[in-house]
């Protein structure tokens, strides 16, 4: 049995943008957050200008529930850097609300991760001083 955990070490800091700003620091507060088009409701992750769905420039801020599914995962044995320590497990998580967040599954077994598994998101600080959205299953 192999137990998965934030990754402890320094991490290549994101950078941020006038569009992801509100994100990061809603993550830096335990806040997971999204954008919504107010002409269509679509929900939009990866912070834009423009709706992806209509192209309407009404996008605002939401707060998500911050609980989910993965929809997918793979478990890394032979990290891309040695700045990572293995294993982890990127897995593109299914928001309640519509969206889709790349991160890593924590506090687990890797035996114990299957796709449909219910998710709830929690946040790390890492060395670098940002704090990042990690998925734990619930």
């Amino acid at each position: 049995m192999t137990r998965l955990h934030a990754q402890p070490g320094p991490i290549t800091a994101p950078a941020t943008s006038i569009f992801s700003e509100p994100y990061w620091e809603g993550c830096a507060r335990g806040e997971l957050r999204f954008q919504r088009c107010m002409s269509c409701s679509h929900p939009v992750h990866t912070p834009a200008a423009v709706c992806s769905a209509c192209g309407a420039d009404t996008l605002v801020w939401e707060s998500s529930s911050g609980t989910g599914v993965i929809h997918s995962y793979t478990i890394v044995w032979r990290p891309v850097t040695q700045d990572f320590q293995v294993p982890y497990a990127p897995a593109i998580i299914e928001l309640s609300e519509g969206w889709f967040l790349l991160t890593c599954v924590i506090d687990c077994e890797t035996e114990a991760l299957f796709v449909g598994a219910a998710v709830e998101i929690s946040f790390h600080a890492t060395a670098d001083g940002v704090t990042l959205p990690y998925a734990r299953l619930k």
